[in-house]
């Protein structure tokens, strides 16, 4: 027809070659516009084991990690098919290492065996040294170091000797992590840098480059050398802007947020730790996001924002990271003293292998120790930090086992000597420039200058420290440390007398309680009386004198307060006990009474009738003394008696307050 030869463009020009046109994009680094390109090519043909390979790693960059393993497990069947068995064998460990980052270990076990299947345990190839890794990985999980060093040293000698510079790369960065944990730090940190080296300077492709890099920076930050880290911030995000990559710098993020957040620049750490988790998802990413999220709720706690911070660290936990030592000082912050102990406890007895996995739990389960009145615990805990710390003392990690020792030190009745090392703490945590550190220090160098008679030096570095706590927002240090200053001021001016309606509560048959239910069942119903019991004196705006054990001691101000309190608090027994089968007995006792006030402490006859008082009570029972009910007003009550209270003279007159 006329004028058809003008319609159609020749056929040579209008067929589009995506497959061509996606390999173009991924040796540009055009990571989305490969992904689709290969995408279609894979719709229309059937692409080799090859392309295949370039298509997942198309679908990495991209952010498609679901694809990308299928796609990866699509080229390992082509390459048997090709009879191609070495690939075959390094494709199938490569889907091994994506199952096992994505937390899903038996899957990647099986592939790993899968690959042995095809090339056998032993052989100097390529494929044999990614093996020896993956195995080298399994015996570290298991605490087997030597067998886990050896397999990597064997990884190192096959990349060597095939100038494999990626196999190479990944087998210097795991020997050295494996040498750092096994306490030759710095032996371990020369061959990661040498990975790295390479890493950067683009000599490994971007997968292994990211990997390498990122594994530096993690190794610096697990160290606290943050001077070191933020090298290798700079050099990894200054790569990965040359090459185009978007998932390594979410990794980057997390660290670089990290830093700042010890620098104090919390809200901005926060937000880019958010953005970071979430980028991370995409990319099935679940030991970088967990860390993310595990920073998130450090953050959130020195905000005093407990919810929020035990929200984020159940997220790093369910993605495989520890919730500690963060989790157990929210505990601590809570006053949950009994249940903090028990889980960085655990934390410090479950890291066997790994001296900086220890030493990062060391410094919190010391200042646990000593709230709990554990100071013999505590001094082992600063005696194995000191140790570690020796193997490579960054100016971070020394600063951090002074202030441990000085913790120590003040509960062991020297505080001359802790008030050196506290100095010498502050000056380190000066240098790393953190300064929500350097408040800390300041604190705990208070408490020795006023063990030590120095009032005026003490408030001087306790004024210094409150500044600092709320020029950051640290919510919870900042009213610890008003409290301090109140409680010495009033410590210098006296007791105090003052009314208040006193009461105590007690779990009845406690430790048989505890004996039945077992160690974790008790301390999860210890933690959920707690928090029942401080939400129900919080809502009354009682003040929480102490906690001990199982029981509370509440002061408020008027009787009133108390005794709806304490109904309130029987009743939400009473709704647990419907919703979940069980709730434990508590006993009440209320007495209002005169009584000296010495800081945050009240003593005098009143404490000691309304402590007997509880004391006389039974399981789900509130008795008060005629002192509180009279003053309460109108209050449903039975039982009226008058007992003898051991200690009093006179007997006291008390009922039973009826609440259901």
């Amino acid at each position: 027809m006329p004028g058809m030869s003008e319609a159609v463009p020749p056929i040579s020009a209008a067929v589009v070659d995506p497959l061509q046109m996606g390999r173009d994009a991924l040796s540009r680094h055009a990571w989305a516009e490969a992904f689709e390109l290969l995408s279609q090519a894979d719709r229309e043909i059937q692409l080799s084991a090859v392309d295949l390979e370039a298509f997942a790693l198309a679908a990495f960059f991209a952010a498609h990690a679901d694809v990308e393993l299928e796609v990866k497990e699509r080229a390992f069947k082509a390459h048997e098919a090709e009879s191609n068995n070495l690939r075959a064998a390094y494709l199938a460990l490569d889907v091994a290492r994506t199952y096992g980052y994505a937390g899903k270990p038996s899957i990647a076990s099986a592939w790993r065996r899968r690959a042995e299947q095809i090339i056998g345990p032993d052989g100097e190839t390529y494929a044999h040294g990614y093996l020896a890794l993956l195995r080298s990985e399994g015996a570290a999980a298991t605490g087997d170091m030597e067998t886990a060093l050896a397999l990597a040293e064997r990884a190192v000698a096959i990349g060597t000797g095939a100038a494999d510079a990626d196999l190479k790369a990944y087998a210097l960065t795991n020997l050295g992590a494996l040498k750092i944990a096994s306490g030759a730090t710095s032996d371990g940190l020369a061959l990661m840098e040498e990975a790295s080296i390479a890493a950067v300077n683009g000599d490994l492709s971007p997968f292994t480059s990211g990997v390498t890099s990122c594994r530096m920076i993690g190794a610096c930050r697990d160290l606290t050398d943050y001077r070191r880290a933020s090298e290798w911030i700079e050099a990894t995000e200054r790569y990965c802007d040359r090459q185009s990559l978007s998932g390594f710098p979410g990794v980057c993020r997390v660290h670089r947020a990290e830093v700042a957040a010890v620098g104090g620049a919390w809200e901005r750490a926060e937000l880019e730790l958010v953005r970071a988790t979430t980028e991370l998802g995409a990319y099935n990413a679940a030991p970088p996001q967990a860390d993310g999220f595990y920073a998130i709720g450090d953050i959130r706690r020195l905000k005093g924002d407990f919810d929020g911070a035990e929200a984020a660290l159940r997220e790093a936990h369910a993605l495989g990271r520890s919730p500690q030592p963060a989790l157990a000082l929210v505990r601590l912050a809570e006053g949950k003293t009994r249940a903090a102990a028990a889980a960085i406890n655990a934390a410090v007895a479950e890291e066997t292998w790994d001296r900086w996995a220890r030493a990062r739990l060391l410094p919190a389960q010391v200042e646990i120790a000593i709230a709990a009145g554990d100071v013999a615990g505590a001094r082992t805990g600063v005696d194995e930090l000191t140790e570690i710390v020796a193997g490579y003392p960054s100016p971070a990690l020394e600063a951090g086992r002074q202030v441990a020792l000085g913790r120590v030190l003040v509960a062991e009745g020297d505080p001359t000597a802790a008030a050196r090392e506290l100095r010498s703490a502050i000056k380190g945590w000066r240098e790393v420039g953190a300064p929500y550190e350097v408040a800390r220090a300041r604190a705990v160098l208070s408490r020795a200058l006023r063990a030590a008679q120095n009032e005026d030096g003490a408030d001087l570095e306790l004024g210094a420290a409150l500044d600092e706590f709320r020029r950051l927002g640290a919510r919870i240090d900042l009213e610890a440390a008003e409290r301090e200053l109140r409680d010495a001021e009033d410590r210098r001016s006296g007791p105090v007398s003052t009314r208040k309606t006193f009461m105590f509560t007690d779990i009845v048959g406690s430790t048989n309680l505890a004996e039945a239910l077992g160690d974790q069942a008790w301390e999860r119903l210890l933690r959920w009386h707690d928090d029942m019991l401080r939400k129900q004196v919080a809502s009354a705006r009682g003040e929480i004198v102490n906690s001990t054990g199982d029981g509370f001691f509440v002061a408020f101000e008027s009787a009133r307060a108390g005794v709806d309190c304490a109904i309130s608090i029987q009743r939400a027994l009473v709704d647990h006990r419907k919703s979940t089968g069980f709730a434990p007995p508590v006993r009440i006792g209320l007495h209002t009474a005169e009584a000296n006030r010495r800081g945050a402490d009240y003593s005098g006859k009143g404490v000691h009738v309304a402590a007997r008082v509880a004391a006389l009570a039974g399981g789900g029972e509130i008795l008060a003394t005629a002192e509180t009910l009279a003053e309460a007003g109108d209050v449903s009550v039975s039982d009226s008696r008058t007992v003898p209270v051991k200690g009093v003279a006179a007997p006291v007159s008390l009922a039973a307050i009826g609440w259901t």
